[in-house]
């Protein structure tokens, strides 16, 4: 890691913390009157942890993973249509909604969606998560047919369809990185 990889920005405060952006790019922010051979010191002996951390993020990101290829986000929409209109119509009676229509595609902002009409949209990379996952997302998504909103009314249809829903969600969160990144390029 090279000085010049590290952006400090000096400001009124009184620590000094390590940041490192979705770009890899790493912030330090550091108290005005800090002298820069105490950020400097402070750089090299948080070098290892960054490097750590970079790496993680990289993994996370997908990057240097091979691109999807036509003929396997094809599979995978060809397998997601077969899978999640059964999964949608099994939790529409436990979340106690009706739906319209079901659209699978390959997006690469999200997970699924639902229209003031009741038309859903799912990605068809939800079949190489979890079943337990892809089953939150339905669930997110028919949840959207009572309130169409993330607040705390939305949350709690959601944990009393699925109780653990948190899981399911921090395991989108640590992987969608991974998948998503695939279809770009």
């Amino acid at each position: 890691m090279t000085e010049k990889s590290v952006e400090i920005i000096r400001s009124k405060r009184k620590t000094i913390s390590v940041e490192i952006r979705r770009d890899l790019s790493v912030v330090v922010r550091a108290p005005m009157r800090m002298r820069s051979q105490e950020i400097q010191r402070f750089i090299q002996e948080k070098a290892g942890w960054i490097e750590r951390n970079q790496e993680r993020l990289r993994e996370r990101s997908g990057e240097g993973l091979p691109k999807f290829t036509q003929a396997e986000i094809q599979a995978l929409a060809d397998r997601a249509v077969h899978i999640i209109p059964e999964r949608v119509a099994r939790f529409a009676s436990l979340v106690g909604v009706d739906y319209g229509r079901i659209t699978i595609r390959n997006q690469v902002s999200r997970w699924g969606s639902c229209s003031s009409k009741g038309n859903l949209n799912f990605n068809c990379l939800l079949m190489l998560c979890p079943p337990e996952v892809l089953d939150y997302v339905v669930v997110h998504e028919l949840c959207h047919r009572k309130q169409m909103n993330h607040s705390p009314a939305f949350w709690g249809e959601v944990a009393r369809v699925l109780p653990s829903y948190q899981r399911e969600r921090a395991w989108l969160r640590e992987n969608e990185g991974a998948l998503i990144g695939r279809l770009r390029g």
